[in-house]
């Protein structure tokens, strides 16, 4: 019987070379912005420029001295000068001198040298040795001090009226400044000048108001304090009988001109388918959308800085631990006031204005904004990921599709069913065939003919979808002869990923059967199984999901713990320990991908406290979820100096993934000693933003369990070995029938999609943790609570009590500091350590158990028992502290 071709299969014949063309045109763009974005690249333009910088700065210095002797040379026309080149004494000859007359003389004079440091410093960026610049500042900055400077110097020389052979504001600054006298006259041109000045100041300087008035009750204190001598000497003065001629000896009273006035403590400012006849249609899918719009590469924020971080032996800048600081009182609570009265002057507390007028704190000190602390950190680009030919759009074989299609069509029909219409729709690594049969057809008939159809197609395995949800079509899925290779830069760059703001963990987990990019929010899963057959692709996939975080999360937003009894899967992942890594406290950092069992017991139960401890501030907030609490905080309604409970205040919480492979080999060893805590974080973490995804290669039912799938509903397939195995990772079948490399069922929201997940290789993840390594970072990693169970070091320490057995290693350390300072609250020891919160609240309640400091009193912190440092080393010798 003859086929007929449906008129909508949109294929044309020029399509191909089209498609070509377009390839063609983004190879080129591409490779000529990865050159010029290339390390070589940019390592040679830069030493060309700061080349450039060296020869302008020698010329220029040696032109002061020997300027005035090359005039008689350089006056000359250009013959005669390359003629009596020899009689130039400047150190770069002639070129040299010409360049620097033209620098002082011929342009901006003498602050032309502000050039030249500019080009210095922007050759240094070019070559990654100053980071932290940015070139629009620079420019900008460095250009208003050359053209203000130059006129300015126009300005002054043409007011002294010395002669001389250099122009002190150069051709510029002398032309611009005679327009200015001629119009404004002298003091006009002087106002003018000072006002641009202190425009200039209030934009790129925001304390440079505060200065001014800080000056100015400066100098009105001068006169003040004049006024009280005299008063103090008068007879009738209450302090005169002392002693009135020595100034030391007088009580003045340094009022605040006004309290509201006062600088605000340095916060994180403001901070997203009748007949005998078949009609047989192939439908490509469209390219995806990146090919239509650029990929954007993920920057952070950068607001400006007040000052320049510090930096480590690498010269890489560091951001200190996310601190809680104290409330700054800016004016003390008492005054002695003259003749020893004490004068009262309320205080607008902080902690005051967190229960009584949040909003005016907000608009005091702006929004929190959690990445502050790294604001120099720099999400990976899209170049750190490899690029593979074709990746947006599967290659259609015209010819297989239609030989497939034939032999479906052929083997329902000779087992007595026939069939209105077919339809393929190809994708990267399987073609979906939709068919609708003639009325009366059973859908049980063809389900049960599906080993029939597999062997009329040799392939290695079908899966029939009966019917289509939604569609009213039966679906057969056919592996194609050649699949192809789903990159992980094709579902980043992806227009979808890249806008993609409501997702609160998305994850671009790679492509379906019609070609579309699949992402989901692990944030709403709430947690994912993925299981699968050794060698299917689950370590593939973990990374994927790994991947698609760091490349959408910041580090103050994402925190990872991460699991690994093969000791080599997460490896490469080690060296973000003080980004995105959360351990126990002094976890040795080769140890923070956990490998041993006993440790995954004791991390399971610190995530359990964790947990616990996050649901109370929850409580304490009023709030329902981490999503409320954290833009609770950010608003400023959440006062991070109240004590909540065992030393636990108000943060700005990260999410928190727990990602365990083969969390089966874990189960063998302790069974409930692991289930439980499992069962504990999977039943309750969701609201306080803790997601769990587990992966196992034995999907049996004494590995996943009831309580396992009960508390998981989402869940990834890869190939199975047995249909058992399916039904019990999915409730279903159809994980036995997968191709493998990455092919995998989603279920989730009630349905089950097949997925070709993305290919994310050990290079390119090395790339990427090399890239995020040599970022910006905390001190320490996220710390999570201390947990001993039975077996450790010790007995088993209860909720709030201290071990003095185990004490911090910096305790001695912090003792000292504590008793030389006379200050104990947690934040100071924050700031002084540079150390996280837990850890710092640890360190006061043993401080607190040694007897060295007092009880917590919330924002006044504790008071320090021991006076000096005599007494402290007795102390410590009796705990066996040195």
């Amino acid at each position: 019987m003859p086929r007929t071709v449906s008129k909508s299969r949109n294929i044309a014949e020029d399509r191909p070379q089209e498609r070509a063309i377009k390839v063609e045109k983004a190879n080129f763009w591409e490779s000529l912005k990865r050159f010029v974005l290339a390390r070589e690249t940019r390592m040679v333009v830069g030493i060309l420029l700061l080349l450039l910088a060296v020869v302008a700065l020698l010329s220029y210095v040696s032109y002061l001295f020997t300027g005035t002797y090359d005039q008689s040379v350089l006056s000359l026309d250009h013959a005669e000068k390359v003629a009596n080149r020899e009689a130039i004494r400047n150190m770069l000859g002639l070129p040299g001198a010409e360049l620097a007359q033209f620098m002082i003389d011929g342009s901006f004079g003498f602050v032309s040298i502000l050039l030249v440091f500019m080009l210095a410093i922007y050759a240094l960026r070019m070559m990654h040795v100053l980071k932290d610049i940015r070139a629009i500042l620079l420019f900008c900055g460095g250009s208003f001090w050359v053209l203000w400077g130059s006129v300015v110097l126009g300005f002054a020389h043409g007011m002294v009226h010395q002669m001389g052979v250099f122009r002190w504001g150069g051709a510029f600054g002398e032309a611009a400044s005679r327009w200015l006298v001629s119009y404004l006259n002298t003091i006009g041109t002087i106002l003018v000048l000072a006002a641009l000045l202190v425009i200039f100041l209030i934009v790129t300087d925001p304390k440079f108001i505060d200065r001014c008035k800080a000056f100015g009750v400066w100098f009105k204190g001068l006169f003040t304090k004049k006024s009280t001598v005299h008063s103090s000497t008068s007879p009738t003065s209450p302090t005169s009988s002392s002693t009135p001629t020595d100034p030391s000896n007088e009580v003045t009273i340094d009022l605040p001109i006004d309290i509201d006035d006062k600088p605000a403590p340095a916060k994180e400012p403001t901070p997203k388918p009748e007949g005998g006849e078949v009609s047989f249609t192939i439908e490509p899918v469209n390219e995806d959308e990146h090919h239509e719009e650029p990929a954007i590469e993920i920057e952070a924020p950068e607001p400006e800085p007040e000052s320049l971080p510090t930096v480590d032996e690498e010269g890489e800048p560091l951001g200190d631990a996310p601190l809680i600081e104290e409330p700054a009182n800016p004016i003390s609570p008492s005054k002695r006031g003259a003749g020893g009265v004490d004068l009262e002057i309320e205080d607008v507390n902080e902690d005051e204005l967190y229960t009584k007028d949040p909003d005016k704190l907000l608009e005091k000190l702006g929004p929190y904004d959690p990445r502050k602390d790294l604001e120099f950190y720099k999400f990976p680009s899209l170049n750190l990921l490899k690029v593979y030919d074709n990746e947006a759009a599967p290659v259609i074989n015209e010819e297989e599709q239609r030989a497939n299609g034939a032999r479906i069509v052929t083997t329902l029909r000779n087992y007595g069913i026939e069939i209105d219409s077919i339809k393929a729709t190809v994708g990267p690594t399987v073609t979906l065939y939709e068919i609708v049969p003639k009325a009366g057809v059973r859908v049980a008939k063809i389900q049960a003919l599906e080993n029939d159809i597999m062997l009329s197609l040799s392939a290695t395995g079908i899966r029939i979808i009966a019917p289509m949800p939604g569609k009213g079509t039966i679906g057969i899925e056919v592996p194609n002869e050649k699949p192809q290779v789903v990159s992980m830069h094709s579902v980043i760059a992806s227009k979808r990923f890249q806008e993609e703001t409501k997702m609160r963990l998305p994850i671009a987990y790679g492509r379906t059967i019609t070609n579309e990019v699949f992402m989901f929010d692990l944030a709403k899963t709430p947690h994912l199984l993925v299981a699968g057959a050794t060698g299917t692709g689950k370590s593939v996939a973990i990374n994927a999901i790994i991947t698609s975080l760091l490349y959408k999360k910041h580090p103050a937003e994402l925190k990872l713990v991460m699991v690994d009894p093969k000791m080599v899967e997460f490896a490469p992942y080690k060296p973000l320990i003080k980004h995105f890594l959360a351990a126990q406290p002094d976890t040795d950092p080769e140890q923070v991908v956990i490998t041993d069992c006993d440790k995954v017991i004791n991390t399971l139960n610190s995530l359990v406290i964790e947990m616990e401890n996050r649901y109370k501030l929850l409580m304490d907030a009023g709030v329902r979820n981490l999503e409320d609490y954290n833009d609770k905080f950010v608003r400023r309604r959440l006062n991070p100096n109240k004590l909540v409970a065992d030393s636990l205040h108000h943060q700005y919480l990260p999410y928190i993934v727990i990602i365990i492979d083969e969390y089966g080999d874990f189960i063998m060893q302790a069974g409930k000693q692991v289930e439980t805590p499992i069962a504990r974080i999977t039943q309750k973490a969701r609201a306080v933003g803790m997601h769990m995804i587990l992966a196992t290669q034995r999907p049996s039912v004494n590995i996943v369990t009831g309580v396992i799938k009960a508390n998981i509903p989402t869940r990834i397939a890869l190939r199975t070995q047995s249909v058992i195995d399916s039904r019990t990772v999915l409730d279903a079948k159809g994980a036995e029938q997968l191709i493998g490399r990455g092919d995998s069922l989603y279920a989730g929201n009630a349905s089950v999609t097949r997925i070709q997940c993305a290919f994310v290789d050990t290079p390119e993840v090395d790339a990427i943790v090399g890239h995020i390594a040599k970022q910006q970072r905390y001190t320490e990693p996220y710390q999570l609570p201390e947990y001993i169970g039975e077996g450790g070091e010790g007995e088993a320490v209860a909720p709030g009590s201290v071990d003095m057995k185990r004490l911090d290693p910096m305790f001695a350390d912090v003792a000292r500091y504590v008793v030389t300072k006379q200050e104990g609250s947690t934040s100071r020891l924050q700031r002084a350590f540079e150390i996280g919160y837990n850890r710092a609240g640890k360190l006061s309640d043993q401080l607190e158990a040694a007897g060295i400091v007092g009880p917590n009193k919330g924002p006044k912190g504790r008071d320090v028992l021991i006076q000096d440092l005599s007494q402290l080393d007795q102390v410590l010798e009796d705990l066996g502290v040195k």
